[in-house]
């Protein structure tokens, strides 16, 4: 499994944002009365998945568009919306159903409905200003909010998460949080916090989670996450030493994996050191990243 290239999930978007149309009222009204336009079904936050793909729906007549995203316009010049939600109209955490999704549709339904989730879930979120308290209205397709009283506009965020290895002398850290099931070791984990650079974040979480000071980082890949709405950013360190100091209240252990042992992990082997984290995730792709660098299929671990 190790060997095979495939994308993270949630990632590969076929959609084209078309942000001169969202920004534009006159071409946005035009879009939005497309006979073609469709809508993602969403339950709560939860895809909707028949055949083996997203279930898409005709916008109902008389839609307003003030009720819905515009997504963007996928390759068949079809619009593509998602309906906003009141936070009673389902869970807003993150489900089995969201994360399996992955496995259910292709990679681009599985982007689209990554940003779906994550736009409905921000919308319903920031019904008020954070600059007077009034009620903000959608803007811009749905890609902003604008306040009634003061006219602020507010944007859906995103938050960075730096996810790394710090590999010494061909070894690499894993950590495993204290909720996972018993076995499960991943890369190390955290947010970016502000005035800080992805290198700096990387160095200071290595440092307060493991004691494990670092230097080399270097960026490999991200991941959107929607849960609800991170950018997981993937890097690889190098490890002055190998001493552990652990925090206790962040992680529950860490450990130093060989490249036979990260190998016996994303194959699943029984006896394997620790269960790696899932195809899907991030973390799982910089593991087999750095397995390739260092011990190549079919070469000696």
């Amino acid at each position: 499994m190790h060997g095979e290239r495939r994308l993270p999930g949630y990632v590969g978007s076929r959609l084209d944002r078309v942000d001169e149309i969202r920004s534009n009222p006159d071409l946005l009204a035009k879009t939005f009365a497309d006979p073609a336009a469709l809508c993602v079904l969403l339950d709560g936050l939860d895809p909707v998945v028949a055949d083996g793909a997203l279930v898409m729906e005709p916008l109902p007549p008389g839609a307003a568009m003030d009720d819905y995203v515009l997504l963007g316009v996928d390759p068949g010049h079809r619009p593509i919306f998602a309906r906003l939600i009141d936070r009673g109209e389902g869970g807003f955490a993150a489900s089995g159903r969201s994360r399996a999704v992955v496995d259910m549709v292709s990679p681009d339904e599985a982007a689209l409905y990554a940003g779906a989730r994550s736009l409905v879930d921000w919308h319903a979120r920031h019904r008020f200003c954070a600059a007077c308290g009034a009620t903000t209205r959608p803007h811009k397709g749905g890609w902003a909010r604008q306040c009634e009283g003061c006219r602020a506009e507010h944007f859906p965020r995103v938050d960075p998460v730096v996810i790394m290895l710090a590999e010494h002398k061909g070894r690499v850290l894993v950590g495993r949080q204290h909720a996972w099931p018993a076995g499960r070791y991943s890369a190390l984990a955290g947010f970016v916090e502000p005035g800080e650079t992805i290198e700096e974040a990387v160095a200071r979480e290595l440092k307060e989670e493991a004691g494990v000071t670092v230097r080399d980082i270097r960026y490999l890949m991200s991941q959107p996450w929607p849960f609800p709405s991170a950018l997981m950013i993937a890097c690889l360190a190098q490890a002055d030493d190998d001493a552990l100091k652990l925090d206790e209240t962040e992680i529950e252990d860490a450990i130093w994996c060989d490249a036979a042992g990260v190998r016996a992990a994303l194959d699943g082997r029984l006896g394997a050191p620790f269960i790696a984290p899932p195809p899907m995730a991030v973390a799982w792709h910089l593991l087999d990243h750095w397995l390739a660098q260092v011990a190549p299929a079919g070469a000696s671990a």
